[in-house]
């Protein structure tokens, strides 16, 4: 019997400009963690249906919420940064033993947006960079 859990738990953390990990979770109300696997074509003369192997992974990470000046400056301060940062991202929260994904990535795009009527936004995007890791909370 599967255990749904609520998305309200979910949490989201990746590092700042000096290496330490923040949690942005409590500014964030979404995070979208799209994988794919490539597929290439190795189809021969001669045969009647198409073969594929596997290729390289990719993925990404999307995250948005409302603006917080002292995540602003974690953001902004990793934004187009050489090195990758790592990331932790819970889909079902914190909890012992409920599922993390980690690893590292870069900070693609960071957009601030505002207008009248509305709560202060933002909005970033992560390229993940090398494999991603599935564990569980401890």
């Amino acid at each position: 019997m599967p255990s749904f859990r609520h998305g309200k738990s979910a949490v989201f953390k990746v590092d700042d400009s000096g290496g330490s990990l923040r949690d942005l979770s409590d500014a964030c109300n979404s995070v979208s963690f799209p994988r794919d696997a490539e597929v290439l074509e190795t189809t021969s003369f001669g045969s009647s249906d198409r073969t594929y192997i596997v290729g390289f992974k990719n993925g990404t990470i999307s995250i948005e919420g409302s603006f917080d000046a002292t995540y602003d400056g974690y953001l902004a301060g990793i934004l187009g940064q050489e090195a990758t940062v790592s990331f932790e991202y819970g889909p079902e929260g914190s909890t012992t033993g409920y599922t993390k994904y980690t690893g590292e990535c870069i900070l693609t795009s960071y957009e601030t947006s505002a207008g009248v009527g509305d709560v202060v936004a933002f909005s970033a995007e992560f390229q993940i960079s090398g494999a991603v890791t599935r564990g569980a909370y401890a």
